[in-house]
């Protein structure tokens, strides 16, 4: 289907708008490089084998500080397949820098869910250069 922009009328031939979805056939562990750029969600399908830190970048050659623009918001979604012994992100990094998010309810999660998905979402915020926002959410879905 094409997509066809008139400044003057809006979007015509858009039935639906969706986002890009990276099916990878691994488990959460250790650090995981997200490519904002390739996507809007990255499912992991095979059960989480230890805790991870996810580390959140434009690209392999690109950093997320050079992809984003002050002001830019990004959102992104890590899915993560839990077995009966479940894991969890420890920590989260932006081009490799620690960063803080501010967490749904207040409180940084501590614990996945066992035999579940668990969604975790995170609405970075560009600030300036290399300074960000990030409010994050973590979500059991069984």
């Amino acid at each position: 289907m094409a997509l066809t922009l008139d400044g003057t009328n809006g979007i015509y031939g858009v039935s639906s708008i969706g986002e890009v979805t990276t099916i990878s056939p691994t488990a959460a562990t250790g650090t995981i490089n997200y490519y904002a750029q390739a996507q809007s969600v990255l499912y992991y399908t095979l059960n989480a084998t230890g805790n991870w830190t996810l580390n959140i970048t434009g690209n392999a050659s690109l950093s997320l500080n050079a992809f984003m623009n002050s002001g830019d918001t990004r959102t992104i979604t890590f899915l993560v397949s839990q077995g009966a012994a479940a894991y969890y992100q420890t920590a989260l990094t932006i081009d490799g820098v620690s960063v803080t998010p501010k967490w749904q309810g207040g409180t940084t999660p501590v614990s996945g869910n066992a035999n579940s998905i668990d969604a975790y979402t995170f609405a970075i915020l560009k600030i300036s250069s290399g300074s960000y926002v990030v409010l994050a959410s973590q979500y059991k879905f069984a």
